[in-house]
């Protein structure tokens, strides 16, 4: 066998990469994988889940956010967050994950190149190492190769005051005011943590809705906590024209409306270029699209059914967690294993501050196929364990069927709401009645506990 032949050839090492790579490699398969240096773990651990959620966490601790509700909203914790306190943070996390995901991969016995892949056939990927080109000859390729932020432009980014999302963790300082266009995941996420530090920031998005796959009640509470900590919204708006004066230091923003804007700063967040651009994939008689994302069918082939494709590059959800399971569920596929796939169980975690997580059905969908649903609502104020968590606002509502009395979805928003989702997931994957709730014991004082108070407010409107 020539040396450089595999079963699979892997390009990318973030969530699908990996868990495409190591689930193939224990099927027994001789597998490759491909990814630049610098990015062993992708974007989820260098510029995208991983900093973020590190940021989100120190800014609970440094901030004593966590603590406020008791010692008034002038309570700073241990005095100063700075930018440099997050990033020092957020760079030791990095190096530890990147050595895990190397060490996992290397122990599950997949070969490693450290380079830029590229498309020469459909079975061929030739690979620019430090030490050369290597021609990799595979008869499965699995395509993870992410997404970069999309860029206007039209947007003369400098890296300092007018930023991407990769940029601002290397920001130097905290703006006093920051401009965020783009109200998608991201820039909600980006705007609450900024806002918890204390920043006034303007959230500018086209769309007249916030994340519209999301809850209207729990999206209505999130902006609602926003606009509290010194958010102000312009949905419904398209920016024209950006820049700065350096004199002043000053970030301006026109819009579409006619008016201006200014900040300390802008970052812009509107959503992300899929890197299948970036691979030529056309020799292996495959395209992109505009936005560089890969079409694949509910198995994950594309259009040549031995190349799959997985994680962010084939788009929504774009979850870490979504994108393990697909990389999972594509090595499953081409080569004959057993695999379940229920998407429509996949839970949302959403990690604004306040976060957001939520499975199964919405209202508004249950509205649409006329399902008499039935509502159940726990608020965290009701909670022992949230009073002593300092989180009175956040809230827990399920959906059940009126007749049969089987969950149907769960949304939460509040602190840890993307840990608890997990109990409503699992009823939901067996089929289980709201009963349950009303039924089982939960330790107490926790916040799971808010199921039960949630089930036994929907049962007492039947």
């Amino acid at each position: 066998m020539n040396h450089s032949s595999y079963d699979l050839i892997v390009i990318g090492s973030g969530p699908a990469g990996q868990k495409g790579a190591i689930c193939a490699a224990k099927l027994g398969k001789r597998v490759a994988l491909v990814d630049r240096t610098v990015m062993m773990g992708g974007v989820c651990v260098h510029t995208g889940t991983i900093p973020s959620k590190s940021v989100r966490e120190a800014i609970f601790q440094l901030t004593g956010m966590a603590v406020r509700t008791f010692y008034g909203n002038n309570y700073r914790g241990n005095g100063d967050c700075s930018m440099s306190d997050l990033s020092f943070r957020v760079n030791s996390i990095i190096a530890r994950e990147t050595e895990v995901i190397r060490a996992q991969l290397k122990r599950n016995g997949v070969e490693i190149y450290q380079g830029v892949a590229q498309l020469s056939d459909s079975h061929t990927i030739e690979a620019k190492t430090e030490s050369g080109n290597v021609a990799l000859r595979g008869d499965n390729i699995l395509i993870a190769c992410g997404t970069r932020p999309a860029r206007n432009p039209d947007i003369p980014f400098d890296g300092q005051r007018i930023l991407d999302t990769d940029e601002i963790v290397g920001m130097n300082g905290l703006p006093r005011d920051l401009i965020i266009v783009g109200a998608g995941v991201v820039g909600l996420e980006y705007a609450s943590f900024m806002a918890a530090l204390g920043t006034e920031v303007t959230l500018i998005d086209q769309r007249p809705a916030l994340l519209d796959f999301v809850d209207r009640e729990i999206v209505d509470a999130l902006a609602y906590q926003l606009r509290q900590m010194g958010t102000t919204f312009r949905l419904g708006e398209k920016v024209t024209w950006v820049g700065t004066d350096p004199q002043r230091g000053r970030v301006f923003a026109e819009l579409e409306s006619g008016k201006k804007i200014q900040a300390g700063a802008l970052l812009y967040a509107v959503g992300r270029q899929a890197n299948g651009d970036q691979l030529r994939v056309e020799a292996a008689g495959l395209k992109t699209d505009p936005r560089g994302k890969i079409d694949v069918n509910d198995c994950f082939q594309t259009a040549v059914p031995h190349i799959y494709a997985a994680g962010d590059v084939i788009g929504f959800p774009a979850l870490a967690s979504t994108s393990m399971e697909q990389g999972r569920l594509a090595s499953c596929h081409m080569f004959g294993a057993p695999c379940e796939h229920l998407p429509e169980l996949f839970p949302y975690g959403i990690y604004t501050i306040p976060e957001i997580s939520t499975v199964g059905q919405t209202e508004e969908k249950l509205t649409a196929a006329k399902v008499p649903y039935e509502v159940g609502i726990s608020k965290y104020a009701e909670l022992a364990k949230s009073m002593m968590l300092g989180d009175e606002t956040g809230m827990l509502k399920m959906l059940f069927d009126r007749n049969t009395r089987k969950l149907l979805g769960v949304h939460i928003i509040g602190q840890r709401a993307t840990e608890i989702i997990h109990i409503g997931q699992a009823v939901l994957s067996y089929g289980g009645t709201v009963e349950y709730f009303r039924d089982t014991v939960f330790n107490y004082p926790t916040l799971a506990e808010a199921y039960k108070v949630a089930a036994l407010d929907g049962l007492n409107k039947l």
